[in-house]
């Protein structure tokens, strides 16, 4: 609860304080450098952006980018598995070895090379991050259907003439809803984090827009000097990973009767 409560505080900051704070991301101020002050709660750049409009800024695309990487990854991912876990035979084989194949490869690596390519918008990151992660979420679902199809609903739904698509839709992915939200929201974790790292080695969000990421890498050079720039980012990118892991062991352990005495 207090992981949830610390949650809505950083949406509230990322997506609410920016409409009335003073500053943009873009506008630039005197004095530069400045350490915070109450008219800088987190100080200035070097070039006169007031950087807490910059870690509001940031900490929004990062978010937006997490956000999409769970829906991405969990909309392939509850179909792919779904279907392997129903069908089973051949194509669960088949489907679950592309799965493997996708888990080999590095994401942090592919996705800097193909969103590089693609010009690092915010959207295109997240697409591709998502879709590396989508074999993940297929596992989690495909081991819940496999147990799910052989309850009685399923036999009844069956033996009534339902076909296979009402029983995927109606009857089993409903039911896998706990496992698929306990992921999904553990994904945003991952993601954000993800985002971050292509940010940093400068193959993510990049100039004139920004994110945590960026933000800790321009900001590296001067740790010693203005630490302020470096340690604010940081910290919303331990706080926002942090609390949505939380919040994720909370709803595993609230939606698995399993963990209920």
């Amino acid at each position: 609860m207090v992981s949830v409560a610390v949650l809505a505080l950083i949406l509230l900051l990322a997506f609410v304080v920016p409409l009335w704070w003073p500053y943009t991301y873009t506008d630039l101020t005197s004095p530069v450098s400045q350490p915070p002050t109450p008219a800088h709660p987190f100080g200035t750049d070097g070039i006169g952006h007031d950087a807490f409009a910059q870690v509001l800024r940031g900490l929004q695309q990062s978010i937006k980018v997490a956000l999409s990487i769970a829906l991405v990854a969990s909309s392939a991912g509850v179909l792919w598995g779904a279907l392997s876990g129903y069908y089973r035979g051949w194509a669960d084989s088949g489907l679950m070895r592309l799965a493997d194949l996708i888990l080999t490869l590095p994401p942090i690596a592919l996705a800097a090379a193909l969103g590089n390519s693609s010009g690092g918008s915010w959207w295109t990151i997240a697409l591709i991050l998502g879709g590396l992660s989508a074999p993940y979420v297929a596992r989690v679902v495909r081991g819940t259907v496999l147990s799910l199809r052989e309850q009685e609903f399923v036999e009844a739904a069956r033996a009534l003439g339902a076909s296979d698509a009402r029983i995927i839709f109606r009857h089993l992915i409903p039911n896998a809803a706990a496992v698929l939200i306990v992921t999904a929201t553990l994904l945003v974790a991952t993601g954000i984090l993800a985002e971050t790292a292509l940010s940093y080695i400068g193959f993510g969000v990049r100039a004139p827009d920004t994110s945590l990421g960026l933000l800790v890498s321009a900001a590296q050079p001067a740790l010693t000097t203005r630490p302020w720039l470096f340690y604010f980012p940081g910290l919303f990118i331990v706080a926002f990973a942090l609390s949505v892991n939380f919040v994720g062991d909370g709803l595993r352990d609230a939606l698995d009767p399993r963990q209920r005495r």
